[in-house]
């Protein structure tokens, strides 16, 4: 039987290294930048407990990514939680229009904030934000599918030229 190579990668290297990109997840999921940076400490608090080995870095940063969605989508289906205004500004854009592309993706349901951002924003295929979610490659298809048609009308209604993009 052949044996597996795992790598051990300090706690303070993996939080350095995937801080942002776990923290721009939580907040494209979220809405709110206070409650996605306590989804992204109690996922690195999960990382501590449970000290995991890791085949490579990439599969710690795909552990740590679903950890963290699944965290977030947790929050989001509590009782306690309320609606609140987005923060944008943890999304800086360039000129006008990406900033109304900015608020009409936040405007979007949770289930389709986080397709749209792990698809666009940080580059992951749909067999990957599958695999993150917990859900087949066809829903997540779909919902990549339906999260388009929406911010198409959205931004059709709201009169923004998209192509200009």
């Amino acid at each position: 039987m052949k044996e597996q190579k795992t790598q051990r990668v300090s706690t303070e290297e993996a939080i350095k290294r995937n801080q942002d990109k776990l923290l721009r997840i939580a907040v494209a999921i979220m809405n709110e930048k206070a409650e996605a940076e306590d989804a992204v400490h109690d996922a690195f608090i999960k990382l501590i407990e449970k000290q995991p080995d890791f085949e490579s870095e990439e599969h710690l940063t795909a552990w740590l990514v679903r950890v963290t969605v699944n965290i977030c989508k947790n929050r989001l289906h509590s009782h306690w939680w309320r609606k609140t205004v987005p923060l944008l500004e943890s999304f800086p854009a360039q000129n006008e229009y990406q900033s109304e592309i900015m608020e009409t993706v936040q405007s979007l349901p949770a289930k389709y904030r986080i397709v749209i951002h792990l698809f666009y924003y940080e580059g992951y295929s749909t067999k990957e934000i599958a695999e993150i979610t917990e859900q087949s490659d066809a829903a997540v298809r779909k919902q990549l599918t339906r999260a388009r048609g929406m911010l198409k009308k959205f931004l059709l209604e709201d009169d923004v030229n998209y192509e200009r993009l």
